[in-house]
């Protein structure tokens, strides 16, 4: 069997464009991937096709040399751009892989190692950036059965915060907390917002609220900077969805000072994620990869949580997207009383693009999420 063709597609969700392939072979089985990255769409696609001749005449089968010749050969780093372009079309291959084989996904990386994985919640939020709003919104999520869930309280913040957000920060989680009561996780989101200091001393002041995690408080590049605030925060610090190369990973881990770490999928391809994630073990840690993309990409982390043995929780926005998002894919994850667990006897992803929905909602360069503007958590396109 030989690769003869990827294909790219765009779909215009407001928040953020999702692209996602279609990798064909000779023996008529084709395999589904996705590459999605925020302000990015054309540019991984054009990335897709320019990289798309490593693989083509190539065995599907072969995902790790198509790993190392997509990152290796062009003797340049394109950071997430080729990090998504890579993981578009080597998720496709694992597609394929399951097709041929049967078998599911999890399957082939290792077998099923939860019979079911807990979620929690990310992007229920939309909305003012109000106690009120944030307490009442929180209160429906937990109604639908979920015992986790994440937000971003920070508004626009950036290094710093004055005083009347800092307060209003802190109100925010108080409310949350308040809304779900003391045995439902939260989790607090940073977005890499702040300074050293401005993040331990937000570390400090959320303490008392009991966070499960303070996540990504300080930008990636310099991980000295990470390593200290997680040494001296009084919440566990959780961060990696921003890295793309496994000694990224290995250079974190090796200060033993961050222990919930974030692999982003989409940036890694699925071989490279499988192998984080047993650094991860080896640092006894956990993994609670980011799955913020579009739908495919939440999947494909449900099979990578399924036989991860140190897999700690699932992050799910598609319950909180527009409704028609749920028809891009022809079988899409689905949470039930907080948990999702995945069908024996769906092979490959167990899924397929719907090709008619998808041309409904075509790129629009406004979709992307701009972290650092006021109302960004509304998740509308940019004006």
């Amino acid at each position: 069997m030989k690769i003869t063709d990827v294909t790219t597609y765009i779909v215009g969700n407001p928040w953020k464009n999702w692209v996602f392939t279609r990798v064909d072979t000779d023996a008529g089985i084709h395999g589904i991937g996705e590459a999605t990255l925020n302000g990015f769409a054309k540019t991984v696609e054009a990335a897709i096709h320019e990289l798309k001749r490593f693989v083509i005449g190539e065995d599907p089968f072969d995902v790790e040399n198509h790993t190392l010749k997509l990152s290796r050969e062009v003797y340049s780093d394109g950071g997430q751009i080729q990090g998504a372009a890579l993981s578009g079309i080597e998720f496709a291959c694992w597609d394929i892989m399951g097709k041929v084989t049967k078998q599911p996904v999890y399957k082939l990386i290792g077998g099923r190692c939860h019979d079911r994985l807990r979620v929690y919640a990310n992007g229920w939020y939309r909305g003012p950036r109000e106690p009120q709003s944030f307490h009442d919104k929180a209160k429906s999520v937990v109604a639908r059965g979920y015992t986790a869930l994440k937000f971003d309280p920070f508004g626009a913040a950036w290094r710093y915060v004055e005083r009347a957000d800092f307060a209003l920060a802190l109100d925010l989680i108080a409310a949350v907390r308040d809304a779900v009561g003391p045995n439902v996780d939260i989790m607090i989101e940073a977005h890499n917002r702040f300074s050293p200091h401005t993040a331990l001393q937000f570390a400090d002041a959320m303490a008392k609220y009991q966070p499960t995690w303070f996540e990504a408080p300080v930008p990636p590049q310099y991980i000295s900077q990470m390593v200290e605030v997680a040494r001296r925060s009084p919440v566990p610090i959780a961060c990696g969805e921003d890295y793309y190369s496994p000694q990224q990973f290995s250079e974190l881990l090796g200060h033993d000072a961050v222990h919930i770490i974030q692999l982003e999928p989409q940036y890694l391809g699925l071989t490279a994620s499988k192998q984080v994630c047993g650094m991860v073990h080896a640092h006894n840690g956990v993994t609670a990869p980011h799955s913020a993309q579009g739908p495919l990409c939440s999947l494909v982390c449900a099979h990578l949580n399924t036989a991860t043995p140190n897999f700690f929780i699932h992050e799910i926005f598609d319950d909180f997207n527009d409704d028609w998002s749920g028809m891009i894919l022809t079988n899409s994850v689905k949470v039930k009383d907080g948990y999702i667990q995945l069908e024996e006897d769906r092979i490959g992803w167990g899924t397929d693009l719907n090709y008619e929905e998808i041309v409904k909602h075509p790129y629009n360069p406004n979709n992307y999420l701009p972290l650092f503007r006021s109302g960004w958590e509304k998740r509308q396109p940019v004006a």
